[in-house]
Order: C-alpha cells, then structure tokens, then sequence
C-alpha cells in the first residue's frame, strides 16, 4: 500500500497568465500562417515563452534573430515588444509584406518619445539594458536624445547637460515599486521633468504585481511560471521575495524542485504575462500526482481588455 500524499493548499493569483498584448500577438502570427501559409517569419520571439514559441514554431512560424534571415517574397512579423523604426524601414525597402505586432501600450510610450523629442526634452528612459522593448523604444528617436536609467542609483548620478528640459518614460514590465523609488529620485533632483500623461507600466504587469502581494502572507513559497527572459516573470519573483516569502521562477512542471518544497503547507502559484494557462494547469496535475492538492483561487480584477487585430489581419 502506498504511503498517503502529504496536503499542499494551492493559493493560486488572479489575475495571471496571458494579458491583452501577448494574446493579440499570439493571433497575429496564427492569423499569418492561416492567411499566407507556411513559412511565416517572425523577428525575435514573438513573446517571451519557449511554449509559446515551439508550438508556434510546429504550425509553421520560423524565428530569426534580424530581418536578413528573412527571405524575400515571404511575410514578416515583429514582436510584441517592439521594434526601432530601421527595421520596418528596411522591410519596406526590401518590398517585404510585414505586419506589426507591437503591444499597443509599447506603442503608446513610442509615441510618446517622438512627441517629447520633437518639443525639445531628453528623455530619461527608465528600463532594462538590452531588453528588447528597450532597444525598439530608443529606436523611435534620433541617437542621443534618450538616456538609460536601470537603478535609483542611476537616477542619483545622471548629470544631464540640461536638466531643465527632462523627461522620463519607462519599459512597460518594471517593478512598480522599484520604479516609483526611480520616479522619486528623479523627481527631487529634477522638478522640472516631465513624466508622462498616464502610467506607462502596463496594467497587466501592475495587476499581477498586485495579485502576488495579495496572497504571499498566505503562503509559504511561491511558484511564477514564465522563462528567465521575460521581464514581468522575474519581477514577480522578486514581489514576492520582497514580501517575504521564497520564490522560484519555473518554465515548465518538469523545472519543479520536489526538494524545494519540503515542508511547504501552502503554495502560492502565479504566470507571468506571457505564459499560458495550459502550464499553470500542467504544474496543478504535476503537483497533484505528488501531494493531495487542494486548490483554492484568490479574487482579482477581471481583464477585459482587447486590442484590435492589423487593419491587413482584422478580416482574416
């Protein structure tokens, strides 16, 4: 006879998972394929998640890291994060069919950039090096006109060379927090900056931070379910670390450490943005082969929100 499973309580957070932008540009490469046929190109991972990515890739999407791996006569599409302003130039250049899957919020800070660089101001950019999102908004300005802030330590040290004419824009997938204590410094030194008209941190990213704080004093541990490249995944972990409790950040059930668990009663389980429910599903029957699972899903705002499909792809 087998020993009894020991109890683990599954607190799950809500809202999770995949958010308005990631979905929209899941449909535009699914849409692509359904539309052109394979091989349909895809600059960079459309989103940031190997899932994702693979079972996309196994319906005919081919994922190139710049826009030269791409051959003539077949359509292109760019990421959810965002891409500088060359490459669709090139694209056109080129004669190449390309639609654009740019999370509308990204979008909205590149706007914004064009608009705070054509009335003057250098933009104090609050982000991740490298991150693409990075890359694709510095890409919406003339070189030299937007500066990298990553840490309040950043923000103590910048010496601009007109800090009178300031403005500050952030990548979408930050810590609030981490940046609201950004936002403080760079407020107090420069009272002129300007910020911009509304929260640039997209709603999703916010919401999900939220959920963590939410049911972490409930749990013992926590699992975030997302890849160690997706921005909004990570700060998750730390949310939750800096709430107290002890995070790991997994891909898939097969990423889980039983030894991990050891003595955990109630386990806190979130997804970032850019994950699937499917693997939040996947880590529950993993779990539940293991322990006598008793789920429990906490309360969170309901996401409505929907964004319109490329005017190329909206009849498709």
């Amino acid at each position: 006879m087998l020993p009894p499973k020991p109890p683990l309580t599954l607190l799950i957070a809500a809202p999770r998972g995949f958010c308005a932008g990631v979905d929209r540009a899941i449909h535009i490469v699914e849409l692509a394929l359904q539309r052109y046929g394979a091989p349909v190109y895809v600059r960079h991972e459309i989103v940031h998640n190997k899932f994702v990515v693979d079972s996309l890739r196994a319906k005919g999407a081919v994922f190139v890291s710049e826009l030269d791996q791409v051959p003539d006569g077949v359509p292109v599409v760019f990421s959810a994060h965002g891409v500088p302003k060359s490459v669709p130039a090139a694209a056109e250049t080129r004669g190449l069919d390309y639609l654009d899957a740019t999370c509308p919020l990204v979008s909205k800070v590149h706007r914004q950039a064009e608009r705070l660089v054509e009335n003057g101001r250098h933009i104090l950019f609050i982000g991740h090096a490298r991150h693409p999102e990075v890359v694709g908004t510095f890409g919406q300005v003339p070189e030299g006109r937007m500066t990298l802030i990553e840490s309040a330590e950043d923000a103590e040290r910048i010496a601009p060379a007109d800090p009178d004419n300031l403005a500050y824009l952030t990548q979408t997938t930050l810590s609030v927090d981490d940046t609201a204590e950004i936002i403080a410094v760079l407020e107090r030194r420069f009272p002129l900056i300007k910020g911009p008209r509304g929260e640039d941190i997209c709603y999703a990213t916010s919401n999900r931070q939220a959920a963590v704080k939410a049911i972490a004093k409930a749990c013992d541990a926590l699992l975030v379910i997302g890849a160690p490249n997706s921005s909004n995944s990570v700060r998750l972990v730390e949310v939750a670390e800096r709430e107290g409790v002890r995070a790991a950040l997994v891909g898939r059930a097969s990423e889980i450490d039983l030894a991990w668990l050891a003595g955990v009663r109630t386990l806190g389980i979130t997804a970032g943005a850019s994950a699937p429910e499917v693997l939040v599903r996947e880590v529950v029957e993993f779990l539940s082969s293991h322990f006598e699972v008793r789920e429990e899903e906490a309360e969170g705002p309901e996401e409505r929100m929907v964004f319109k499909l490329p005017r190329a792809l909206a009849a498709a």
